[in-house]
């Protein structure tokens, strides 16, 4: 790469407006003149210190158009947002040389190819967002080795493929989200490695066999979520005992035996519950009525049995119950949904 200084980055912009085929708004029309100082233009965000551009941020703004390979050479960026635009094409692998980047969000934009594996070599990144796109490929390894990620959302993409093991060696991650993808086989019980994790989504997807075990130790988790795959095996007793969690949701699984007694006892802050169209049986836990904080309950499309109890009742925060299309005896209590 060639040496680069303030001018450069203003050559870099104005490639990257050359390359922006709508711009309804007018938001680079109008204020991206070679007679400001690339530090005033709209959407640009400079250093105090050498006053090169630090940040980019152009979310929102309806572009169209394509990242120039010559981007790379925006050496000091730190932050870059696209997000909510109609960007293009694939990503220049010339942007590995943004080693400086903390915090890179492509989401909702028409980006296609593999995703890139040079992400890796990004050491400092520690937000990335690429959902809603349309890249393809597995899930480079080499991810696992931005010891400094806290959040990896790759949802509604194309990814293929299996959820490595070393998934768990990311020690700070806290937001995992690869909902709406295509990864196939099954959950890596590495996962429950990555302890700080506060999201977990894997829904539609199509992983197979059991639920780890040791998802039950993140006791960090306010969100898990795996519905929509083709789980099966029962819901490991564990999950249970995670404090802090406010979202569980197995729904549209193969999930199958009895859900446990004691379940709500150790989830003081629940607030959705989803266990719908599995292969769930046996009576409903009286220990429901204990997550008092519970505002959905969603147990219908299993193979519930016995009375519905009338502790129920006592959910005072509860807005939907759907309890339809199981065995119950007694008293038919309707499905509300408010």
């Amino acid at each position: 790469m060639t040496r680069t200084n303030v001018s450069t980055d203003q050559l870099t912009l104005l490639s990257l407006k050359s390359q922006i085929s709508s711009d309804p708004f007018h938001y680079l029309d109008e204020s991206w003149s070679l007679n400001i100082s690339v530090c005033h233009w709209v959407g640009v965000t400079c250093g105090s210190r050498h006053q090169r551009v630090k940040a980019l941020n152009f979310s929102n703004m309806a572009l169209t158009g394509r990242i120039p390979r010559d981007f790379g050479n925006l050496t000091f960026l730190v932050s870059l947002d696209l997000g909510s635009n109609n960007f293009q094409g694939n990503l220049p692998q010339e942007m590995a040389h943004l080693r400086r980047l903390k915090f890179l969000d492509l989401s909702l934009n028409k980006f296609r190819g593999e995703i890139p594996s040079w992400f890796g070599l990004l050491h400092q990144l520690q937000y990335v967002s690429l959902r809603n796109n349309s890249f393809t490929g597995s899930l480079p390894s080499s991810y696992f080795n931005i010891s400094k990620l806290e959040t990896l959302d790759l949802a509604y993409n194309s990814l293929k493929g299996q959820i490595q093991k070393e998934i768990g060696s990311i020690e700070n991650l806290r937001y995992l989200n690869l909902d709406g993808n295509k990864l196939i086989r099954t959950i890596p019980p590495a996962i429950s490695n990555a302890s700080r994790l506060k999201l977990l989504d894997l829904s539609r997807n199509s992983f197979q066999g059991s639920i780890p075990e040791g998802i039950g130790n993140l006791h960090n988790l306010n969100l898990l979520s795996i519905e929509d795959n083709q789980l099966t095996g029962s819901i490991p007793f564990t999950i249970f005992n995670i404090s802090r969690i406010k979202v569980v949701s197995f729904a549209i699984n193969i999930l199958s035996g009895n859900l446990h007694n004691d379940v709500c006892n150790g989830l003081p802050i629940l607030k959705r519950l989803y266990l719908s169209r599995n292969k769930l049986h046996g009576h409903m836990p009286t220990s429901l009525s204990n997550c008092s904080q519970l505002q959905i309950l969603s147990l219908s499309e299993n193979d519930f049995d016995g009375r519905i109890h009338s502790e129920i009742g006592r959910l005072s925060n509860l807005q939907t119950l759907n309890l339809g299309y199981n065995h119950f005896t007694g008293i038919y209590v309707l499905s509300y949904e408010y």
